[in-house]
Order: structure tokens, then C-alpha cells, then sequence
């Protein structure tokens, strides 16, 4: 890739945040996928400041939430934020961002198509999240984030868990007084099609292990396989039994 395109693509990246980065490597790291920097350091691309974005983020979307909906309990608040930080969400906000095009491939990915896209784009927007919060701060973080997840808030959202991850977590809250914990077990195949492994842990028990092409689809598949093993599918009480994992 030439300097110019990297520059164009950088240039585009501050445009969607509003916001001109004092550290240009973080928001370089920021755009740049895994495959396009293998053999490199971890913080050549996004993967780090993934993380960090995701912490970020849900600390931005739960305080609001919070501040905004004093009628809604914990369980609401935890379908509206989950709905709102979910992989669809994120992916198609994005989108609409025009973030794919800022996106950095190596020549393994880009034979991909939709999936890796898909994946790159929700992973990406919690990149740059962390990346802003690195460079400009709290506030200029939130400001993004409200600007372009606030027009996806609903009450409806709170009515209805919106996903495997949300129900346990509801489930184990009310009835195990506990969270739960997800943790990768296995990733196979190739940089540019892997598959993750992660498995849910209750009080200190292993109960439901799931595979996906990213770690939160494996995340999902482990959290639906918990409730199934919780004989959680109606609304009565659980308890964790003697149907955990070898």
C-alpha cells in the first residue's frame, strides 16, 4: 500500500470521528486488520484497542442508559445496552459510517467477502473507539458514540432479551446471583478464516462451550448452549446442576 492510500484512508477515519488524531499510530493501528500485518507486533493492528474499545464503550453506553431510563430495572438496562454494543449493531452503524472503506487488508482477507467484512467492521468501530479515548479523551469518545449509536436506542429493546448472551445474563443474575464469564478455549484454521472456541463459566463451573468465525459468535453459540444446560428454554428458576462440562 502507498503512503497516499494509508493517508486517504486515515484521513477518512478522523472524518468519521471528528476528531484529528495527535498520535497518527493509534488510529493507524486503529484501521488496520490482523491480516495485513502478520509476523508484525500485536499493536500493529486492531486487536488491542479492540479490547480497549469494548470496555470503553460499554461504560459510555451503560452510563447513559442509566442517566437516561430511571424506570427501567437492571434487566431492561442490561437488553438495551447488549442491543446496542451487539456485532449487528455495531456492523451496520459501521457500515453506514462508511468505516469498510477505511479498513486496512492484508491480501488473505480480501477473498473473504460479506463474512470477514462483516466481522472487520463491528471489530474496527471498537477500535476506534479506543483509539479516540486514548487520544482525545472521555468526552470526545462519548460524543462519538452517542452520535451514532443514539439514533438505535429504543424502550422496545427492553421488553424482549435480544440474545443468547443477554438471557443467561439475565438468568444467572436472578437466579445464581452470579455473571457469567466467557473464555476462549481454541482458535483453528487460518489467519483469514479462523474458528474460535469459548466456553461460559458459572460459580466456577464450566457450562456451555460454543465455536463461531469470531470470538463473540462463539461467545453466543457458549451462551445458548448454557441455558440449554440450565433447562433454562421457559421462565422458571435454575440452579446450576451436575450438567456442566467435562
Amino acid at each position: 500500500m502507498t503512503e497516499s492510500t494509508l493517508d486517504r484512508k486515515v484521513r477518512a477515519a478522523e472524518a468519521i470521528l471528528d476528531h484529528t488524531f495527535h498520535d497518527r499510530r493509534l488510529v493507524v493501528s486503529a484501521i488496520t486488520h490482523p491480516s495485513a500485518v502478520e509476523g508484525h507486533p500485536i499493536s500493529d493492528c486492531y486487536e488491542r484497542l479492540e479490547f480497549l474499545g469494548d470496555s470503553i464503550l460499554g461504560a459510555i453506553v451503560a452510563t447513559d442508559l442509566f442517566a437516561r431510563f430511571g424506570d427501567l430495572d437492571e434487566g431492561e438496562l442490561t437488553r438495551m445496552k447488549i442491543s446496542l454494543v451487539s456485532g449487528e449493531t455495531l456492523s451496520g452503524v459501521a457500515e453506514t459510517l462508511g468505516v469498510g472503506g477505511c479498513i486496512v487488508f492484508g491480501e488473505s482477507e480480501k477473498g473473504t467477502g460479506a463474512r470477514g467484512l462483516h466481522s472487520a467492521l463491528e471489530n474496527v468501530y471498537e477500535s476506534l473507539v479506543g483509539a479516540l479515548y486514548l487520544d482525545g479523551g472521555y468526552d470526545v469518545t462519548r460524543a462519538f458514540v452517542t452520535r451514532t449509536l443514539g439514533p438505535h436506542v429504543s424502550r422496545d429493546v427492553a421488553l424482549r432479551p435480544v440474545s443468547p448472551k443477554s438471557r443467561l445474563q439475565e438468568i444467572t443474575q436472578r437466579d445464581l446471583h452470579c455473571a457469567p464469564v466467557y473464555k476462549l478455549e481454541g482458535e483453528e484454521g487460518p489467519a483469514h478464516d479462523p474458528t474460535f472456541t469459548s466456553v461460559v463459566i458459572l460459580d466456577g463451573k464450566r457450562m456451555g462451550r460454543g465455536k463461531g468465525s469470531s470470538k463473540k459468535e462463539a461467545e453466543s453459540a457458549a451462551a445458548s448452549d448454557a441455558i440449554e444446560r440450565l433447562g433454562a428454554t421457559t421462565e422458571g428458576r435454575v440452579t446450576v446442576s451436575s450438567s456442566v462440562l467435562a
